[in-house]
Order: structure tokens, then C-alpha cells, then sequence
């Protein structure tokens, strides 16, 4: 069943801190041989660019097995003659799942709403759920809770 992820409210509580659990597991290499994404293919979008966004999304990817696509604005022609419609259904075709970084969080929406696969919010102008996370982590380690 495809899931996104466009905003901390698409996760209750409980997820929150599974994922959290997960991510310190992985960070302390107690997971450090498991590679839950082995033979997948993951897309990185990023219309709006970012050295530390990039980098940490496609090591993370790579560290769970799977392989990072980096999609360059100026290589896809999204909004130069491609729908975003058009774009996310092409894309669902070849990709398990893609990291969108944009500046509108209309376009995501509009992505996902098209897409068959799971799409991760990156960034957009209204939400940036995944720094969130990684914030909560850093309090969690910090503070000994949230």
C-alpha cells in the first residue's frame, strides 16, 4: 500500500517513535548489517537545491541497501512541457519511491496525488517533516526524551 509522507501529521504518535527507535538503532550501528531497501531504487527531486539535504538523503539511502537517483531540475523538464502529473506517473514506472525538495507544497501534493509510489517531502515552503524528525532525534539524544 503506498504511503507518503508531506507532513508530520501523516504519522501518529506511535510512528513517531518507532521511527525514532529505528533511526537511533541505525545511527549506534546496532543495525548497521541490515539493509531493509536492498534492490530498490529511490528518486531524489530536488527543485530547490542543498548540499547537507542531497548528501545526508542519498548516504541514508545507500547505508539501507537501496540505490539514489538524483533527478537534476534542469535534466527533467517539470513545468518546461511535462506535467507534474505526467512526471510522477513516468517516474512510479521506474522508481520505488522518491524525495521531492521543492519550493511550493502544492507541486508535492499534486506529485504525490499522481504518483504510484511513496513520495518524502524533502522541503517545501509549508513543511519540512523530515528536519523535524531528525530535530526530535537530536532533542531525544540531548535531553534523554522529547
Amino acid at each position: 500500500m503506498k504511503r507518503d509522507f508531506l507532513t508530520l501529521w501523516d504519522l501518529s504518535t506511535e510512528e513517531i517513535n518507532t521511527i525514532l527507535k529505528r533511526a537511533s538503532e541505525f545511527k549506534s550501528g546496532k543495525d548497521a548489517n541490515t539493509c531493509p531497501l536492498i534492490g530498490k531504487s529511490i528518486g531524489l527531486l530536488f527543485e530547490k537545491a542543498s548540499t547537507r539535504t542531497r548528501i545526508s538523503f542519498q548516504v541514508g539511502i545507500y547505508q539501507l541497501g537501496a540505490q539514489a537517483i538524483y533527478l537534476n531540475p534542469k535534466d527533467i523538464q517539470l513545468g518546461r512541457g511535462e506535467t507534474i502529473e505526467d512526471t510522477a506517473r513516468v517516474l512510479s514506472r521506474y522508481l520505488h519511491g522518491i524525495v521531492i525538495r521543492t519550493f511550493a507544497h502544492k507541486t508535492i501534493e499534486e506529485f504525490a496525488k499522481n504518483a504510484s509510489i511513496p513520495v518524502i517531502n524533502g522541503l517545501t515552503d509549508l513543511h519540512h517533516p523530515c528536519q523535524a524528525l531528525a530535530d526530535f532525534l537530536t532533542i531525544m539524544e540531548q535531553k534523554g526524551r522529547l
